[in-house]
């Protein structure tokens, strides 16, 4: 979905010539993975943080046109929503320093994004849901400017036959509404993380990546709060899910139908057999990059995403988009969540034996909606077979083990140690975004704006989220 498409209404032609050029990459594709040819190089890390735009009272501002025209950076890019604005981080390579490079880059985006926007009256905020915005202000009137947005959404309400999306979400309180356009996925902004994997091992990156995710959506919990109610610690979960439900046999967005089998080709068979094309744009890029291929996968957003990408040297590459984690706190926060995740996944995927058998998929699926739903409190079916507190889980057994990924990876011990204690710490204080949040709340009263603002003004200190005041 990343690349631009310059109409935002198709003819049933524009759908056969589609499903031509998609077939003939689908080919080409088979033949890559049969014959081996995408990249064995070693893992490299990249990373996308979504952010809102708020005015100094923490109210949302659909300016994003104003800030990205005078930041002039490739790197910071729009979002559906004029509420929003992506900002894109260079990939490393999963070794050394790499935690604190991305760190470095991610810091003077920042930096700069927000002496820029103070210029324009705004503030950037890095968090799951804004607490500020409600249902009212995420109408057309507020979608970005280009194309593909506005393709997006009549292609969505297309395939519904005109009927409206319906959200209802039961957590602490209950949420039921409807909307007749897809901007409610705009409430609901992420930091994903990029592994590119060496082909050979990509089924067990991507199954370890799947296994993982109950543990970093808990651990990263930041948007209990949606439209004024408190839901899930998690709740950018089941909003996203269902504000792009098309209505069909198979969920747009969900945590997949199961663990790869074979190799990282079925999920894209999946995607030509079970989802309809959303955006039939004739795309004039060579076969060989897989544009059809790869603009239909950017419509199906799973919660591990695999990802066809190229190198320098245009050798195809496979990456594993997991996007389960919420934007924010704060900068160091987020890295730890990325060394985290990183190193669990690789300790995972390394084991002698694969561990599918001992955590099948409805297990690992099951265990990543208790997880979203209750964070660092929820409860979990683990290898052994048993149910185990999250929290005690991570402290004994899963903090252990994503030092021995990271120490696989080379990563420089004094990252590793620096950002696992901000996670050892944020789960010993059972401190997330999310409790956090309520935890304010719950002492000066349903003021969200004042929440926002505070939030706001403890993410700039730079300090990590278990050591904020409330």
């Amino acid at each position: 979905m990343g690349a631009e498409i310059f109409f935002s209404h198709f003819r049933r032609d524009d759908f056969h010539r589609y499903e031509r050029a998609l077939a003939r990459e689908m080919a080409l594709l088979h033949e890559c993975f049969q014959s081996r040819r995408f990249s064995e190089a070693t893992p490299r890390i990249g990373m996308e943080l979504e952010l809102w735009l708020i005015d100094e009272t923490g109210a949302p501002q659909p300016r994003n046109h104003d800030l990205l025209d005078s930041l002039d950076n490739p790197d910071v890019v729009p979002e559906l929503s004029q509420f929003n604005v992506e900002f894109n981080v260079q990939p490393q390579q999963l070794t050394g320093g790499a935690f604190s490079l991305l760190e470095d880059d991610l810091a003077e985006t920042v930096r700069t994004s927000n002496r820029t926007a103070r210029k324009l009256g705004l503030g950037l905020l890095a968090i799951g849901t804004l607490p500020t915005i409600q249902a009212g202000d995420l109408t057309l009137q507020a979608i970005s400017h280009r194309s593909r947005y506005h393709a997006l959404n009549e292609q969505v309400l297309r395939q519904r036959q005109g009927r409206p999306l319906r959200i209802d979400i039961s957590g602490i309180e209950q949420l039921s509404l409807q909307h007749h356009d897809v901007m409610l996925e705009a409430a609901a902004t992420s930091l994903q993380m990029h592994l590119q994997i060496p082909a050979s091992l990509a089924t067990r990156y991507y199954n370890a990546a799947v296994m993982a995710s109950a543990v970093t959506v808990a651990v990263s919990a930041n948007a209990p709060l949606l439209f004024g109610k408190r839901l899930w610690a998690e709740s950018r979960i089941p909003l996203f899910e269902q504000a792009v439900d098309l209505g069909g046999l198979y969920p747009r967005v969900d945590l997949g139908t199961g663990y790869a089998a074979h190799s990282l080709e079925e999920f894209f068979l999946e995607n030509r057999i079970c989802h309809p094309v959303l955006l039939p744009m004739q795309l004039e890029e060579p076969l060989e990059v897989f544009p059809h291929v790869r603009l239909h996968n950017g419509t199906i957003w799973r919660w591990n995403r695999p990802l066809i990408g190229l190198d320098e040297v245009g050798i195809p590459h496979l990456r594993i988009e997991h996007r389960v984690m919420s934007a924010g706190p704060s900068l160091p926060d987020m890295t730890a969540n990325l060394a985290f995740a990183s190193g669990l996944i690789q300790a995972l995927a390394s084991q002698a034996e694969p561990l599918e058998h001992q955590l099948p998929f409805p297990c690992a699926a099951d265990n990543f909606y208790q997880a979203a739903r209750a964070g660092l409190s929820a409860t979990i079916r683990w290898f052994d077979g048993r149910q185990h507190p999250i929290a005690e889980l991570i402290r004994e057994e899963l903090l252990p083990m994503a030092e021995s990924g990271l120490q696989q990876l080379q990563i420089d011990e004094t990252d590793i140690q620096r950002l696992l204690q901000i996670m050892e710490q944020r789960v010993a204080t059972n401190r997330t975004g999310s409790h956090w949040q309520l935890r304010f709340l719950d002492r000066h009263g349903p003021d969200l704006h004042l929440l926002t603002r505070e939030y706001q003004a403890r993410q700039l200190s730079g300090e990590p989220v278990h050591t904020w005041s409330i």
